[in-house]
C-alpha cells in the first residue's frame, strides 16, 4: 500500500486505530501542558500575581520537559510505550488537579514545574506509531500523530476559556476547568492501556542492550554525543539565570548558584551513564551489523531546533508583533493571527512526513530548510508599509515549512535504529525545547526584525548540515534477546 492509500476511517485496521488512539493521547498532554496561558487572567487574578510571578511560571512549564524527554525517551524503550503513556496521562492528570487546587503561589509553581513532565508524552507515541507502520507509510502516519497532537495547545485556548467561565463559572470556574482536563486524562490513560500493544501481533518488540544512554557505534560518535548533551544543561543554568537576582528576581543568589552546581552534577553522572552504556563499544569496538551512523541523529536535533524551537519562540512572538506593528488591532485580532502560525500544524506536519515518504527523506530536508531560511527572511521584512493581509500570507507560508520540517524530521526518527527510536526521539525532542528557550533568550537583547534573522541564519546553517544526512534505505538490523540478527526492511 502506498502512502498516498492510507485510510484513516478504516478502523477495523489496527495499525490505524492504534494511530487515531496514540494521537489523541498526545493531544491530551498538549491539553494539559499548555493550558495555562489560556486562563492568565483568572489565574492570576485567583493568586493577585505580579507579572514577574506570571513569567516564573511559564518558565517552570517548560524547564522540566528537557530532561524529562531524554528520560522517557529511555524508558519507553525499555518498558515499552504502551505502559510508559498511560502512565504518564495517569501521573499528569493528578498532577493537575493538584496543581488546580493549589493555595499559594509556591503551591502553584512545584505542581506546575512538575508538570513540565508531561511535555515528554510527544516522544512515546514516536517509537510506538514507528511500531505499526512500515517505512514507505512511516512518515505521513507520525505527521499525523504530531500534527494532531499538536493541536491540543490551540485546542486548550479554545475550550478552557469557555468552560471556566461559562460551563463552571464563579471564581474557582478556572480550577474546575483544569481539574476536569486532568481527570479525563486519567481516564483516558486506562483507555490507552487497554486497547494498544506495543506491536502488531506477531512482531518483536527490541530493546536496548543497557539504559542510560544511547549506544553509539564509534570512539568519535561517543566524544560528538557527549557534545550534543552539553547545550541542553546550558540552556537550563539560562532558565535558572532567569530567575536569578539579576533579571526576574525570583530566586536568591545562593538558590542560583546551588542550581548551577546540581546541573553540573547531573551532567556528570549522565556522562557516567553514557560511557556505562558504551564501555564495550569503547574497548571492542561495535560489530559491524549493528552500526548507525550518530550524525544523522545530530542532524536531525538541529532540524528540529530551528523548526519546533523557532515555532515555540515565534508563537509567543507574534501577536505582540501584530499588534505594534499594525495599528487597529485588538488584542483578539493579534492573538488570532498570531495563533494562526501554530494552527498550520494539522495540515503542514502531515503534509512534511507525505513528502519525505515519497520523495526521499533528504530533498524533503533540504526543500523545507530553503523555505524555513525564506520564510523567516521575508518575516523580519514586514513593517507598518505592508497590507496587513501580505504580512498575514507571510506567516503563514513560513508556518506551512516550519511545520513540515517538524513531520519530516520526525518521518526519519524511526528509521535509525529501532531498540532506540524512543530515546532518538527524547533527544530530538528536547532539542526542540532548546531551541525555543535559545530564541526566547536571544528574543530578549534584540529587536523583533533581527530576531527573525537570526532563526534565518539557523535555517540556512540547516540548510548545509541535512546535505550529510544518509537516505536510509535498504535494511536496518537488530539483535534478538537470544542474539538472533534481524533484517527490518526500509523500503
Amino acid at each position: 500500500m502506498s502512502p498516498s492509500k492510507l485510510n484513516l476511517l478504516d478502523f477495523k485496521n489496527k495499525s490505524v486505530t492504534t494511530l487515531h488512539l496514540t494521537w489523541f493521547a498526545f493531544f491530551m498532554t498538549f491539553v494539559m501542558w499548555f493550558n495555562l496561558a489560556p486562563l492568565k487572567p483568572l489565574i492570576m487574578g485567583a493568586f493577585k500575581m505580579t507579572e514577574p510571578q506570571w513569567k516564573a511560571l511559564l518558565i517552570m512549564n517548560i524547564a522540566l520537559t528537557i530532561p524529562a524527554r531524554i528520560v522517557v525517551g529511555s524508558l519507553v524503550d525499555k518498558f515499552g510505550p504502551r505502559v510508559i503513556y498511560s502512565g504518564l496521562l495517569v501521573a499528569s492528570g493528578a498532577m493537575l488537579i493538584a496543581f488546580a487546587s493549589a493555595q499559594t503561589f509556591e503551591q502553584l509553581a512545584l505542581f506546575r514545574f512538575l508538570l513540565g513532565f508531561v511535555g515528554a508524552g510527544f516522544v512515546i507515541g514516536i517509537r510506538l506509531v514507528g511500531e505499526w507502520f512500515p517505512a514507505r507509510q512511516v512518515g505521513l502516519a507520525e505527521g499525523i500523530y504530531g500534527g494532531w497532537g499538536n493541536f491540543g495547545a490551540a485546542a486548550a485556548a479554545f475550550i478552557l476559556p469557555m468552560l471556566a467561565l461559562h460551563v463552571f463559572g464563579g471564581e474557582n470556574g478556572w480550577r474546575y476547568a483544569i481539574g476536569f482536563t486532568g481527570l479525563f486524562a486519567m481516564v483516558y490513560g486506562f483507555v490507552f492501556y487497554i486497547f494498544t500493544r506495543n506491536t502488531p501481533k506477531g512482531s518483536t518488540y527490541f530493546k536496548p542492550k543497557r539504559s542510560g544512554g544511547l549506544e553509539v557505534s564509534s570512539r568519535k560518535d561517543f566524544l560528538f554525543y557527549v557534545l550534543i548533551n552539553v547545550p541542553m544543561y546550558l540552556i537550563l543554568a539560562v532558565l535558572a539565570w532567569k530567575l536569578s537576582p539579576s533579571n526576574l528576581k525570583l530566586l536568591s543568589s545562593s538558590t542560583t548558584y546551588m542550581l548551577y552546581g546540581v546541573l553540573f552534577a547531573l551532567f556528570a553522572f549522565q556522562f557516567s551513564q553514557i560511557y556505562r552504556v558504551n564501555i564495550d563499544m569503547l574497548k571492542n569496538g561495535s560489530p559491524d551489523h549493528d552500526k548507525y551512523q550518530f550524525k544523522q541523529v545530530a542532524i536531525l536535533n538541529w532540524a528540529y531546533f530551528v523548526t519546533f524551537g523557532s515555532e515555540l519562540a515565534v508563537v509567543s512572538v507574534l501577536p505582540a508583533f501584530f499588534m505594534e506593528t499594525f495599528s487597529g488591532l485588538s488584542m483578539a485580532q493579534a492573538s488570532m493571527l498570531g495563533g494562526s502560525f501554530a494552527f498550520m500544524n494539522l495540515v503542514a506536519r502531515p503534509g512534511g512526513g507525505w513528502f519525505s515518504d515519497k520523495f526521499g527523506r533528504r530533498l524533503t530536508m533540504t526543500f523545507i530548510m530553503i523555505g524555513v531560511a525564506i520564510g523567516y527572511m521575508l518575516l523580519s521584512q514586514i513593517n507598518a508599509s505592508w497590507p496587513l493581509l501580505l504580512a498575514f500570507a507571510s506567516v503563514v507560508i513560513c508556518s506551512l515549512f516550519v511545520q513540515a520540517g517538524c513531520g519530516a524530521v520526525f518521518a526519519i526518527v524511526p528509521l535509525i535504529k529501532r531498540r532506540m527510536t524512543g530515546q532518538i526521539a527524547g533527544l530530538t525532542g528536547a532539542y526542540g525545547n532548546v531551541g525555543g528557550v535559545t530564541f526566547l533568550t536571544i528574543y530578549s537583547f534584540v529587536d523583533v526584525h533581527t530576531f527573525f534573522m537570526v532563526i534565518a541564519a539557523t535555517a540556512a546553517a540547516g540548510l548545509v548540515f541535512v546535505q550529510f544526512l544518509k537516505e536510509p534505505k535498504g535494511h536496518m538490523t537488530e539483535v534478538n534477546e537470544d542474539g538472533t540478527v534481524q533484517r527490518i526492511e526500509l523500503s
